[in-house]
């Protein structure tokens, strides 16, 4: 393992201690706890709280969304590990105006766990939440087990779509329903060049030739699709567009945002290089491409890899992503 950290046992506090340094007029710690971020903006009282949690090792997401127009909080754990319930119960009450609180966040058995334990706390005291899962993960159950699919990159559109909604001042039901519309419309798959260490345990999550690509690898190294002979970025970028088509077909006069997103150890220059495919390969099918997405956005360590996600628009869902927001690691000034 070779890393730029001190011990590993403090990889995740560091970090941490790092982002309230540089960012602390946008977030700010709960009781300086470093396990519960707050957006540092005034908030008005009557809004609808967005919040997530899931655990280190996957900036920007979740605590870098944390701020104006997308979420309010948020929990974090050790690196891939769910913080305590008592943690998520914090965090929900602190961004409470009155009018509850969404959960929204990423479908993975410790965080649902800790998140039904700490809705049941909070509603005891008389805080009312809503919970709206994400299922993006295309490759991590085939379309007949979709419930069982593990949320990735594609909760980023989910916070701004939600935050914006709750910036309008809609109701809890109607904030969850949009934040469900928006997923309804939204699929990923991300492949995998090498694997990530994580720092506490001091070895690769596993491993993969230096002639070979994995389609369907999860962020924290769970099993894909296939493994094959590495592809060129026209033979990925044709690959995932297709098996996202098959659950989300587009055609002429269809809109869309685009997501590239870099796993931690992939350049620029190659995210955009797929990128220029994806936008001939839609733009050849007449469908327009609005705010794409190009860099780090959910990552997972030093992972070499990106993933593609797609998100299919109506007049609705576009307005709430044009909305304005501002985060530590997301900046949006469209009006």
């Amino acid at each position: 393992m070779k890393k730029i950290m001190n011990r590993p046992e403090d990889f995740a506090v560091e970090t941490v201690e790092g982002i309230i340094a540089a960012y602390g007029d946008k977030v700010k710690l709960l009781n300086a706890d470093p396990q519960i971020y707050l957006s540092n903006y005034p908030t008005r009282e009557g809004k609808v709280g967005i919040v997530t949690a899931g655990g280190s090792g996957h900036l920007p997401v979740f605590l870098g969304y944390v701020g104006q127009g997308m979420l309010d909080g948020c929990a974090v754990g050790n690196v891939f590990a769910s913080p305590s319930a008592q943690k998520m119960a914090d965090m929900i009450t602190a961004c409470d105006r009155g009018n509850g609180v969404l959960c929204l966040y990423g479908n993975y058995g410790g965080d649902k766990l800790n998140f039904d334990m700490a809705c049941e706390m909070v509603e005891m005291e008389d805080i009312e939440t809503r919970t709206v899962l994400v299922k993006d993960d295309l490759a991590s159950s085939p379309l007949e087990a979709r419930e069982k699919r593990r949320g990735v990159a594609g909760m980023v559109y989910a916070f701004k779509v939600a935050g914006a909604c709750a910036d309008k001042g809609m109701s809890l039901d109607e904030v969850a329903d949009m934040a469900q519309k928006a997923l309804d419309n939204i699929r990923t798959i991300g492949v995998a060049l090498s694997p990530c260490v994580v720092p506490m345990v001091g070895k690769p999550s596993f491993s993969i030739a230096d002639d070979e690509i994995e389609v369907g690898m999860g962020i924290h190294g769970e099993p894909g699709i296939e493994v094959r002979k590495m592809m060129t970025a026209d033979e990925i970028a044709d690959d995932i567009i297709s098996r996202i088509e098959t659950e989300i077909p587009l055609s002429s006069g269809d809109e869309v945002s685009i997501m590239v997103n870099g796993l931690g150890a992939t350049p620029i220059e190659e995210q955009l290089i797929v990128y220029r495919r994806i936008h001939k390969i839609l733009s050849d099918k007449a469908v327009s491409i609005f705010m794409p997405h190009i860099g780090e956005f959910a990552t997972s360590m030093e992972m070499a890899g990106l993933s593609i996600t797609v998100f299919k628009l109506d007049g609705e869902l576009k307005q709430c992503l044009a909305a304005p927001a501002c985060t530590p690691f997301y900046t949006n000034h469209n009006k």
